[in-house]
């Protein structure tokens, strides 16, 4: 079963290399690499087709901006039977493909995701990390305790999530109406199908919300938006929360 590697990118110049670097030292390597972009004004597509010569990248412009929408058409333009949703500041282990083949071969495990460890140039969020771990578990135990026990995971974005395509076609994918929490929405869905499950591996991603941020007030909008979204405050609000940082 081939893995097909979709990244939604906007305004990523400063971190697409690095992350690129890290996909072509995958082994094995993916069946291919779909990068959406969302109508970034820097160098981000640039850098993107500078890259499609090294490895099977191909580069695509989404129709409207935003992360669903672009993880969709990414999905829907992928020729693997497994999918993999990865960030463009997000670093992964070379044995990715093999990880996610390995999870997915269980029929009762519609998808994943790793455990991410935030870091940045001057220090690694232990702190945050382990909290983003634990949330996986105890965020549907509190606020969807009946799936909990069904087998659903929270997980989000930097955790790198994966699952079958035809899975995720199937459950409708990515609301496009959402302008966050549309791992979570998915994670809803894919539990239907199967247990969704955090493996016990890490995935490195960048700490720039929290350093622009600073930590107390990163955290309480982590917390405040989490326990709004259990307490079902429509994504449309919880966005005003969360803006992007570039």
């Amino acid at each position: 079963m081939a893995v097909s590697i979709i990244i939604p990118t906007w305004n990523e110049a400063a971190w697409l290399s690095r992350t690129l670097n890290v996909l072509q030292g995958l082994n094995p390597p993916p069946r291919e690499i779909v990068l959406v972009d969302g109508g970034s004004g820097d160098r981000t597509q640039a850098i993107a087709r500078a890259w499609a010569d090294r490895l099977p990248l191909k580069v695509l412009q989404a129709p409207a901006p935003g992360r669903s929408v672009q993880m969709n058409q990414g999905a829907i333009a992928a020729q693997g039977d497994l999918l993999c949703f990865l960030h463009a500041d997000t670093l992964v282990p070379d044995d990715l493909v093999r990880v996610i083949e390995s999870t997915l071969a269980n029929p009762a495990v519609s998808g994943g995701g790793f455990i991410s460890l935030m870091a940045g140039p001057r220090k690694t969020r232990w702190g945050i990390s382990l909290h983003n771990a634990l949330k996986t578990y105890y965020a549907p135990l509190l606020f969807r305790p009946h799936l909990f026990v069904r087998g659903l995971r929270l997980l989000f974005g930097d955790q790198v999530m994966f699952c079958r395509r035809v899975d995720f076609l199937a459950c409708g994918g990515f609301d496009p109406a959402l302008p966050i929490m549309e791992e979570a929405d998915l994670c809803l869905k894919l539990c239907r199908r199967g247990r969704l499950h955090q493996l016990s591996r890490v995935v490195q991603s960048s700490d720039r919300r929290v350093a622009a941020l600073g930590t107390l007030k990163a955290n309480a909008i982590y917390l405040m938006i989490g326990v709004l979204w259990g307490l079902g405050v429509p994504a449309t609000t919880l966005k005003r929360f969360y803006e992007e940082v570039r």
